[in-house]
């Protein structure tokens, strides 16, 4: 019997972090490298949320709090639902704030999840999602959902994909890592197959909702459907939005039953989330947001840039995504060729490993999502820094023979 749990043995470190820990590592060595797998966003948090935290520190606010949150942050999560998603909840009983919205995702799915029981999710897919699932001794449940079909998963497939076993439903519009984002009909349709099977929860991350473009209507599941909200949990957090990716702070809204239970695991794991945190997202959901208007713009530029010229680079074909700070382009017309030095190109690692050994550029293969041959890069950095990026990378793929 070996020392380390079986469990681990399920589940894989995190290939996004295990990129950006390697570009790090080879700038460290002197390396001219640039890097695009990590998710946050390059912009500063916002300096009057920077001051709340401040400020409760002078106050002495140091201590432990509830453990899934203090009343003034559920209070301002409340507001923030109903205000911006015409969501109601009891700020007392059906919301939870975790440290970060992975752990809120971690608590749901462990609370919830039984031996054998069965998680859908569309991929491409945030690389957590699955491995959580099996840490929690389910079984993930991958339906494609391919360029072709926009990266948005069809009503027929997910019909299909129902079984007595199926215990949760994942959504993640606008996606990590296509930008893919639904429509209020295309979320209505998917509903409409979910009111038939009323054993299935659905957990819907709306992490990226405030980064959506060229006019685009934000909505989630359980405003366009009612009828589910009662079986819904509705993900979000503060990380991208406002720039507090290391302030750790994600939230849900659910059926109290859901958070209650959640509650206890967190209660055996980290308890509350950092109290000096939780003070400054209470003014990131309740203070000014003007700011949110100019990234907005910022980032719809640099997709533009970025999606462009990925769409010049030989054998690479690039969608333009409708949120989120990720494109996932195809690399199919590169698989099977070779770099001067003889290498073969047989998948999207293979492309993604060359990529940086030759031209320095980190991205993260489409194969850690579930759909390949793809690869995700964030634009999540300057206009200078994309474009070198994306000069390197038409030039690897013009020496592929």
């Amino acid at each position: 019997m070996g020392f380390i749990a079986d469990s681990l043995g399920r589940i894989n470190p995190s290939p996004t972090i295990a990129m950006s820990d390697l570009a790090r590592a080879l700038k460290a060595e002197g390396r001219d490298v640039i890097g695009l797998s990590a998710g946050e966003p390059d912009f500063d948090t916002p300096d009057h949320i920077k001051a709340a935290a401040k400020a409760a520190i002078d106050r002495g606010d140091t201590k432990y709090t509830t453990v899934d949150g203090t009343a003034a942050l559920k209070q301002a999560i409340a507001d923030k639902f109903k205000r911006d998603n015409d969501l109601t909840y009891d700020p007392a009983t059906e919301i939870s704030v975790g440290t970060g919205g992975k752990q809120v995702l971690f608590n749901a799915l462990m609370a919830t999840i039984n031996p054998g029981d069965e998680v859908i999710i569309p991929a491409p897919y945030w690389v957590s999602y699955p491995d959580i699932v099996r840490l929690s001794d389910g079984k993930p449940v991958i339906v494609k959902a391919p360029a072709s079909k926009g990266f948005r998963l069809q009503p027929e497939d997910l019909e299909k994909a129902i079984t007595p076993k199926t215990k949760w439903f994942i959504i993640n519009s606008p996606s990590n890592p296509s930008g893919a984002a639904y429509t209020a009909d295309e979320l209505k349709a998917l509903g409409a197959v979910l009111e038939r099977h009323p054993h299935v929860w659905i957990l819907s991350d709306d992490i990226y909702e405030h980064l959506v473009y060229d006019g685009f209507k934000f909505t989630t599941i359980a405003q366009v459907c009612p009828s589910l909200h009662s079986r819904t949990l509705t993900l979000n957090g503060v990380s991208k939005a406002y720039a507090m990716t290391g302030w750790r702070i994600g939230f849900a809204g659910g059926p109290a039953v859901l958070i209650k239970a959640m509650a206890k695991l967190q209660s055996q794991s980290t308890t509350n989330p950092s109290s000096i945190s939780q003070a400054a997202a209470v003014e990131a959901l309740n203070g000014p947001s003007g700011f949110l208007k100019d990234w907005v713009q910022a980032f719809s530029g640099r997709r533009d840039l970025v999606v462009s010229m990925l769409n010049q680079a030989k054998g690479l074909t690039c969608p333009n995504p409708e949120g989120a700070f990720y494109v996932y382009p195809s690399c199919e017309g590169l698989i099977g060729k070779s770099t001067p030095d003889g290498r073969k190109i047989e998948n999207d690692e293979d492309f993604g490993k060359a990529l940086l050994e030759v031209e320095g550029v980190a991205v993260v293969h489409g194969a850690a999502f579930g759909l390949e041959p793809h690869f995700r890069i964030s634009y999540a950095t300057s206009t200078d820094v994309l474009t070198d990026a994306c000069e390197r990378i038409q030039r690897f793929c013009a020496s592929l023979q």
